[in-house]
């Protein structure tokens, strides 16, 4: 955090106050839907875990009803409403609506910067849809959402930070009362009584307001090309890892405890790349010292490679991707917030 850069921070908490106050009185209309709609989001600049969150639903739910995500599609080339398709690429919905659509096939995935006009366009196309997964509306006031969940990570909950410019908070602290639930997200994989306790009591949640903790899992690198096909991963002692997420720093910790080597080359969130990037990339693995040696990317990266001509340039190399998953920290509360998700949808589709 800069505290010297807080007088601007109050001055757009001031903004954002107004704003909220404008809707919470009526002023500025929010418009609810029939359709069970259900908004994953936070109140930091990224890195929560938004996409593996919603992942979790979509699998939680998709067997059993129909479901759809909605998304603004950051990063896109594009505006307004678009469905994916089958030969729909990042650059017309962005990376994160790709990986859902390219995941899970038997679900719609839309885009819009309107969320209402998006959900309406969802409906008219699928009116047998049950129910709308809205990733990262948390701010997006004109919608209300039938249950919020608010998304804030373990070593950085939002109490402890500050809006932008002086902390990496988008919105003000006040605005997580609207959450019907609170996931603290990449916590300890063994949390301890007292430690949960502590986090609980600085969230200090509303009576309406359940909290969870979550972690994540990393799952078997995944090959990409031939190359990492004919691989054996039991020999690799070097990696060379690229990425543009926005908080790498979980994934570095995980690899570097399980490889003798790890060279990392990170770029900015949602980075487009480009044909010098991917010089870079190839120059830097082939400058890894030995022969077991790998390349490993996020899902996220390789949506932003997999219709571009320049996935095609790492088809002699041994290029992974690394998929991750979430796991409730305890058993119960994940039975408790599945009963919780599937009751909403129950009684609302």
């Amino acid at each position: 955090m800069n505290r010297l850069l807080a007088p601007v921070a109050w001055l757009y908490a001031l903004i954002l106050n107004v704003r909220h106050w404008l809707y919470d009185i009526g002023i500025l209309k929010s418009r609810s839907f029939s359709v069970p709609t259900i908004c994953v989001g936070n109140l930091a600049l990224g890195g929560t875990g938004k996409t593996p969150h919603t992942e979790y639903l979509i699998r939680l739910l998709k067997d059993k009803m129909n479901v759809a995500v909605l998304s603004r599609g950051y990063g896109r080339m594009t505006t307004g409403y678009i469905l994916a398709k089958d030969d729909t690429g990042y650059e017309e919905i962005g990376d994160e609506p790709l990986q859902y659509h390219m995941k899970f096939n038997d679900i719609l995935v839309a885009v819009d910067e309107n969320r209402c006009e998006g959900v309406e366009n969802l409906m008219d196309f699928a009116p047998d849809t049950n129910v709308i997964l809205l990733d990262d509306a948390y701010q997006h006031r004109k919608i209300k959402p039938g249950l919020n969940i608010l998304l804030t990570e373990y070593y950085n909950i939002y109490k402890k930070d500050m809006l932008v410019p002086a902390g990496k908070l988008r919105d003000v602290k006040n605005a997580a009362n609207r959450a019907d639930i609170i996931i603290v997200t990449k916590s300890p994989l063994v949390l301890l009584p007292y430690d949960k306790r502590d986090v609980i009591s600085l969230i200090d949640a509303k009576p309406h307001q359940k909290i969870f903790f979550t972690h994540i899992n990393f799952q078997t690198l995944t090959p990409v090309t031939k190359s990492a096909k004919e691989t054996h991963l039991q020999d690799i002692k070097s990696v060379y890892l690229f990425c543009g997420i926005a908080n790498p720093y979980p994934l570095e910790d995980y690899l570097k405890r399980k490889y003798n080597t790890l060279i990392t080359n990170y770029y900015d969130d949602h980075h487009c790349f480009t044909d010098a990037d991917v010089d870079v990339i190839l120059d830097g693995y082939d400058n890894v010292i030995g022969k077991n040696k790998i390349i490993v990317t996020t899902e996220k990266d390789l949506m932003r490679l997999t219709k571009a001509t320049y996935l095609k340039r790492f088809e002699n190399v041994p290029l992974f991707i690394i998929p991750i998953e979430v796991s409730f920290n305890d058993k119960k509360e994940e039975e408790t917030f599945n009963n919780l998700i599937l009751e909403y949808v129950g009684k609302n589709s």
